[in-house]
């Protein structure tokens, strides 16, 4: 049935990467630019509901990073817009601006003027800041903000390896380490190189994938964890034994990624493909369709209220990996994965009235809420979903 389906996989794959770039170009991006601009106070403003009506003037500053890194990559990759890079200089310049505390540390939440609201523990803000610095570099040939985007990832570092001491979350009762760090240091460094066209983190990426293979893989279970002891083992609590389907799978198609960017090495093909293989045999949901959002590793109840929910950023990534892995294997079992997600996530989560993704849908499919913007969803995920499957197909079929 596969073989049948996927004789003229060529064609296939064409209309594909035309879907892809007319989604992105005339439909995502356009629901949040330029309305999103704020001309005002700098930034940008994405609190918005289902039609795009503003309904909050706050700014979630990890966002405002990555919108300016996405408004960025465009005109690096895709086509140069005045709009768009207007709109990352409005980024850039609140990041740079209102978005670092005297500590050096960013912020996480703002108000629409830039005063700081929080600051959380961890430094994602920062990691999101590292890449919009480093596209906008590349956009306007500025070496100072180069200069700046390397900096900050230095800062990343030690924050990372603790050369920097963040305020603790937890005590030291029950010492943990979660994949969550490895994989943005791992996506960052990616980002970093291939924007600033450096060889400089090539060590250093291989580090990290040795680091999420041997502590958080589990091939004896068909498994990748989110959090495990110091060791590696599996902590036996229920924190300990909750997986992130879709966190797991945007981490295979990291390590696809750089199997790509290898030459297709066979051992981070293989390593990516098993963290695929072994998150989708346990997020699919054969009933309804979709990735869940969170499962017991042993199958026990977990204890987040919305563990059945499907949001919108794990099925992105999981289109992301099972088209990766297709073109990296040609096995067309991964083009049906991909197509089925696919599918299942543009007919569910796209508003096709007003374009874009609802983010949070319940377990049966059906709209949870309408926002399509707020302190954790922005034009990221499904951007560059869209953005990075086109430019993959496209590179592809220069090649076929």
């Amino acid at each position: 049935m596969i073989v049948e389906k996927y004789e003229n996989a060529t064609a296939h794959l064409q209309e594909l990467a035309a879907f892809y770039k007319n989604q992105l170009i005339n439909d995502t991006v356009p629901f949040w630019f330029p309305r999103s601009f704020d001309k005002e106070f700098g930034g940008f403003l994405f609190m918005r509901d289902q039609d795009g009506r503003l309904i909050d003037t706050d700014k979630a500053v990890w966002i405002q990073g990555r919108a300016t890194w996405l408004l960025s990559t465009l005109c690096n990759t895709i086509e140069y817009r005045e709009e768009w890079h207007e709109g990352a200089r409005l980024g850039y310049e609140f990041l740079k601006n209102k978005c670092f505390d005297k500590d050096g540390r960013m912020f996480f939440h703002v108000t629409r003027e830039g005063d700081p609201i929080r600051k959380r523990r961890y430094f994602f803000s920062e990691t999101f800041a590292v890449i919009a610095f480093a596209a906008y570099a590349r956009l306007t040939g500025d070496q100072k903000v180069r200069r700046e985007a390397v900096d900050l990832f230095e800062k990343c570092r030690q924050y990372a390896k603790g050369e920097i001491a963040l305020p603790s979350k937890y005590y030291d009762t029950r010492p943990m380490r979660g994949i969550g760090v490895e994989m943005i240091m791992l996506n960052t460094a990616q980002q970093l190189r291939e924007t600033l066209e450096t060889t400089e983190y090539d060590d250093y990426i291989l580090q990290l994938i040795d680091n999420i293979e041997t502590y958080f893989v589990k091939p004896e279970i068909r498994c990748v964890m989110e959090q495990v002891a110091i060791d590696g083992s599996i902590v036996d609590t229920i924190d300990g034994r909750t997986l992130n389907p879709g966190h797991a799978i945007e981490g295979a198609w990291f390590i696809l990624h750089e199997a790509k960017y290898r030459q297709n090495d066979p051992r981070l093909i293989e390593l990516g493909c098993n963290m695929l293989d072994y998150m989708w045999d346990r997020g699919w949901d054969t009933v309804h369709g979709g990735i869940k959002y969170f499962l017991d590793v042993y199958g026990n109840p977990v204890q987040e209220y919305w563990h059945n929910m499907k949001f919108w950023w794990p099925q992105n990534e999981t289109i992301i990996a099972c088209l990766l892995a297709h073109v990296l294997t040609g096995e067309n079992k991964y083009l049906e994965m991909h197509d089925r997600i696919k599918q299942y996530a543009y007919d569910n989560f796209h508003d096709k009235e007003h374009g874009e993704w609802f983010g949070y849908l319940n377990y049966d499919n059906t709209v949870s809420q309408t926002a399509k913007g707020n302190l954790f969803k922005g034009p990221f995920h499904l951007p560059r979903q869209e953005w990075y499957c086109y430019l993959l197909l496209k590179n592809h079929l220069v090649k076929v």
